[in-house]
């Protein structure tokens, strides 16, 4: 990339401040709003709004840009940022890139023009926020699981990239491992990684922790009802998720919705991933 990049970096949680941190510390102006509330920005200048955006040839929004449609996710904010016309026509002619962008694009006709980028879309943030999505995971079943990792019977719906990477930090702590999907190829893959495949069909059994990775209904009320009070269930997916939550509740069931785990357990691993995929974006 060209030396000429400025960036501001607009809103979101403690991601968006080492995104900041660490793009100036590769020697690239940048500016911040939306972050007050953290504190300083080391590296970075402090700006408003249009301040930012005069001065920033690269804006960058944070993950999700929106959780509303009406605001930008900025938290840390001291002032809520609306989402308008107005918002969106600092940033013409600008790059924007940002995270789950859909709301936030139908909150201005003019970001058809302006065509932010999607990094949430990319490959290689994916793969990466797998790591931390499966060691916070694991975190939370330390910390509420009242029994050890080590020897308990452990459910992952799914085998995608976290199913994959929870596999591995289970089986390495000596807990016993099956793992369920619907493609024959990944039921094959699974004894390669060492863990008891699985079919949907065959889950409805008991375990001591339940992992789901899957943004469907897998943790029906036949699977819930073979479960102990003592049964933990961690839900990854992004919402509405993969457990019946309300026959969970019914049957006592401890149940922990942890979506969007990166940005809560490591701020600053995640960021580095938003890095390097908005410098792909602006290489390509």
């Amino acid at each position: 990339m060209p030396m000429i990049n400025t960036f501001g970096v607009i809103g979101g949680d403690e991601r968006m401040k080492y995104l900041a941190q660490s793009i100036a510390a590769d020697g690239y102006p940048v500016c911040v709003c939306g972050l007050e509330k953290l504190g300083t920005c080391r590296g970075a200048a402090e700006c408003d709004l249009p301040q930012l955006a005069a001065k920033s040839s690269v804006i960058l929004l944070p993950l999700p840009a929106t959780k509303d449609g009406l605001f930008l996710n900025a938290p840390y904010a001291e002032n809520e940022i609306r989402l308008d016309d107005d918002f969106a026509r600092l940033f013409m002619h600008k790059t924007v890139c940002g995270g789950m962008l859909q709301r936030l694009t139908a909150s201005s006709s003019l970001w058809r023009e302006i065509e932010p980028e999607d990094y949430y879309r990319r490959e290689e943030l994916a793969v990466g926020n797998a790591i931390p999505t499966a060691e916070g995971a694991v975190g939370i079943a330390i910390r509420e699981y009242p029994g050890t990792i080590n020897g308990a019977k452990c459910l992952i719906t799914g085998f995608g990239r976290i199913g994959k990477n929870l596999a591995i930090i289970l089986r390495g702590m000596g807990a016993e491992v099956f793992c369920a999907a619907r493609k024959k190829a990944d039921l094959m893959q699974m004894r390669a990684f060492g863990v008891q495949p699985l079919t949907y069909r065959e889950i409805s059994r008991r375990f001591d922790l339940i992992f789901n990775t899957v943004p469907a209904k897998v943790l029906t009320s036949p699977v819930l009802m073979q479960q102990t009070r003592d049964t933990l269930i961690i839900e990854l997916a992004s919402a509405p998720g993969g457990t019946d939550l309300k026959r969970a509740e019914e049957l006592h069931l401890h149940v922990i919705d942890a979506p969007s785990l990166p940005g809560r357990v490591a701020p600053k691993t995640a960021a580095e991933y938003i890095k390097e995929a908005v410098y792909n974006i602006l290489e390509e």
